[in-house]
């Protein structure tokens, strides 16, 4: 069985304080976009486990990747049999669009499936939620806004159908932890769910991901590609989660050829 786990944005990241876990409390609109990864998952043909990869290099070692922890969390209460994992990685790492945790989410749902495990989404979210605190957003995979560690979900009606969406992956991976180190949690003075209410068009001035105060000092590149994305006639512009994706909503295909360098990443489609 293959699937194709996709990415998410993050339509403001407000950081409202920091919690005695050491996590912080955000606020969020978590909304899912096209660039995916291929998962492919099925029954071992010569009973041994194995997971592969291709496409970007993912580093470090295989069995420690998300989506084989998936199966081994499920492994745990059922009786799955040995399987044949491959994960053609498109998503770039570190770079805000919650490819990894796509992944293992994807990982319990073919799993469910294919293996007759009736789990429900609530009971699937459970899992995801031990496996990092955005995973069990990609169980359902649809737009809500994000409370607590990003793993507390509320409704949200936001509906971007027919907008122009271009993401820009600078090729630079900015860790979970790089990104918390510097920042100034405080509470909003205006809620993020109302801010999204409002036309798109005012989003400029008053949407914000607090991440970009702390890394568009360190790393310019970033701020320079949200003023090109305004430049090129984006509605809307703004880093993704802790970075280093910038993104842009266009009412109208953004201009070709696009200007970016070749060592970049870009996905571009209609929402």
């Amino acid at each position: 069985m293959i699937q194709f786990p996709s990415a998410k944005i993050n339509l403001g990241l407000q950081l409202v304080e920091k919690r005695p876990d050491g996590f912080h409390n955000l606020v969020s609109c978590f909304y899912p976009v096209g660039w995916a990864d291929a998962l492919e998952i099925l029954p071992s043909s010569d009973g041994g486990a194995t997971f592969t990869l291709s496409g970007l290099p993912v580093p470090g070692d295989p069995t420690a990747n998300l989506c084989w922890k998936a199966y081994e969390l499920l492994r745990r209460n059922f009786e799955l049999p040995p399987i044949q994992m491959h994960l053609h990685k498109a998503i770039p790492m570190g770079a805000g669009l919650g490819g990894g945790s796509a992944d293992a989410a994807f990982t319990l749902k073919i799993l469910n499936q294919q293996f007759g495990l009736d789990l429900g989404e609530e009971a699937l979210e459970n899992y995801a939620r031990q496996l990092g605190s955005d995973c069990a957003f990609f169980i359902r995979n649809r737009p809500v806004l994000a409370v607590e560690k990003g793993d507390v979900f509320e409704p949200m009606e936001l509906d971007l159908t027919g907008w122009h969406l271009l993401l820009v992956y600078p090729n630079l991976a900015i860790s979970t932890a790089e990104a918390y180190a510097a920042v100034s949690p405080r509470f909003p003075k205006k809620s993020l769910k109302t801010l999204l209410a409002q036309e798109v068009s005012s989003w400029k001035d008053e949407v914000v991901n607090d991440f970009e105060q702390s890394l568009f000092p360190k790393y310019p590149v970033l701020a320079d590609l949200k003023t090109q994305l305004y430049e090129m006639g984006a509605v809307y512009a703004s880093m993704s989660g802790s970075g280093s994706t910038m993104y842009g909503l266009f009412q109208t295909p953004p201009a070709q050829p696009l200007p970016f360098p070749q060592e970049y990443s870009v996905w571009q489609g209609v929402l």
